[in-house]
């Protein structure tokens, strides 16, 4: 109940840019900075939100700030080249206090100290120093109010296995985690391609109208929906034969309707298949 109220709280305040900075690169650049530095699975996840959350807004307060100059003084307002030149030369920066302060909320025993994060930066040949990189991360922490402690998708996940085990679902409980994992991750670097092809399904149209589109942000924001697509999926890849009774009972918990768990399976499972055929 609490999770899936924190997930409609975040839904209905959701802004206009939400997704914008969960593309590709972004969210594979931090995986492999967490595989590099050996954190646990939740961190990864933790910080791509916290990114996402923090740089919309900054980006937010910036154009705040602009306006403002704008209407004190003609002359002497920033451009957007400039504002988006300003977030350019931090994003790295920023990408790896989001790490660190991901890695910090986890209390796994492999925290992000400065020195590795100095270390890591110095490889990419940036000069930033401790007092820098402690700066940066108290800019995320007072941008954010100091509220990054969210849940991600894979508390949504892992919960909602252990709801389904407590409602007698025999399921492969440890393979359907990992499975669950993995495909939580694939989910992530090709969100784009998912989301369009359940957009598509949905209107059954292959050209969606750009209010459509804007409408369908609080699905792909909606993170009770993405985790029990991606246990649905799980269950079909690994016991088909239990994933209608899997789908009946992820309906009845999350109030999702079964066409919609369904369509999700399916965008997912073509994006894997790579077929139009499925």
């Amino acid at each position: 109940i609490h999770l899936a109220t924190e997930n409609e709280q975040y839904l209905s305040e959701l802004p206009e840019q939400a997704g914008c900075f969960k593309e590709t690169r972004i969210v594979e650049f931090i995986f492999l900075l967490s595989e590099k530095w050996h954190l646990d699975q939740s961190t990864r996840y933790q910080a791509v939100e916290l990114l996402e959350r923090y740089m919309i807004k900054q980006v937010e307060q910036m154009c705040d700030d602009r306006g403002n100059a704008e209407g004190r003084d003609q002359g002497q307002r920033s451009s957007w080249s400039s504002v988006r030149d300003q977030i350019a030369n931090t994003f790295v920066l920023r990408l790896v206090s989001c790490v660190q302060l991901a890695s910090k909320l986890s209390l796994h025993y492999r925290r992000v100290t400065s020195d590795t994060a100095l270390k890591f930066l110095q490889s990419l040949k940036y000069s930033y120093t401790k007092q820098e990189l402690l700066e940066s991360e108290l800019a995320v922490l007072n941008t954010l109010h100091f509220h990054i402690n969210v849940s991600t998708p894979l508390a949504y996940v892992e919960l909602l296995l252990e709801v389904l085990g407590y409602n007698g679902c025999l399921l492969p409980a440890k393979p359907l985690h990992q499975l669950c994992v993995q495909l939580l991750d694939f989910c992530y670097l090709t969100r784009e391609t998912i989301y369009d092809t359940l957009l598509k399904t949905a209107i059954e149209n292959s050209t969606p109208s750009k209010l459509q589109i804007a409408k369908f942000l609080t699905v792909k924001e909606d993170f009770m929906l993405l985790a029990v697509g991606v246990i649905s999926a799980g269950v079909f890849i690994l016991s088909s034969g239990l994933w209608e009774q899997v789908v009946e009972h992820l309906n009845c918990i999350t109030g999702i309707t079964q066409q919609s768990i369904l369509e999700f399976s399916y965008a997912v499972m073509r994006r894997i298949v790579g077929s139009t055929t499925l």
